[in-house]
C-alpha cells in the first residue's frame, strides 16, 4: 500500500513541477494528455480563460477495453484535425507528469504527423 501511495505522490509532484513551466493561450493553447490503465484523454486548453477549447477521448476509438499504441496514434491525429479546423496550428505539450515513451509518444507523433507544431 505504501508503494502505491509513494508512486502517486511522485506522479503528483511532476504534474505540479511541468504544470508551473507550461500555459496555454487562445493562440497557442495547452495540450494535456493523461492516461489511464484504459484510455487516454487529450485536452486543448486556453488558461488565460480557463476554457477547454477541444477535449477527446480514447473509448469512440477503441473497440477493445485498453488502448494501444497504434490507437494512440490515431487519438492524436485525430486532435490534430480538429485543432486545424479551429485554426490552431502550435500548442504547448502538456504529459502532465507522465513520461514521453509509449501511449504518450503515439500520441504527439500522430498529431505532428497531422500537422500539429509542438
Amino acid at each position: 500500500m505504501k508503494e502505491i501511495l509513494d508512486k502517486q505522490r511522485r506522479l503528483a509532484r511532476r504534474k505540479v513541477r511541468v504544470r508551473g513551466k507550461i500555459s496555454g493561450t487562445s493562440t497557442i493553447p495547452r495540450l494535456a494528455v493523461s492516461k489511464s490503465n484504459t484510455s487516454i484523454y487529450a485536452q486543448l486548453i486556453d488558461d488565460a480563460k480557463g476554457i477547454t477549447l477541444i477535449g477527446l477521448h480514447s473509448k469512440p476509438i477503441s473497440k477493445s477495453t485498453t488502448i494501444t499504441i497504434v490507437n494512440a496514434e490515431k487519438l492524436g491525429q485525430e486532435l490534430a484535425k480538429k485543432a486545424l479546423e479551429k485554426n490552431i496550428y502550435k500548442v504547448a505539450f502538456d504529459r502532465r507528469g507522465r513520461k514521453y515513451t509509449g501511449k504518450i509518444a503515439a500520441f504527439a507523433e500522430g498529431a505532428r504527423k497531422s500537422g500539429l507544431r509542438f
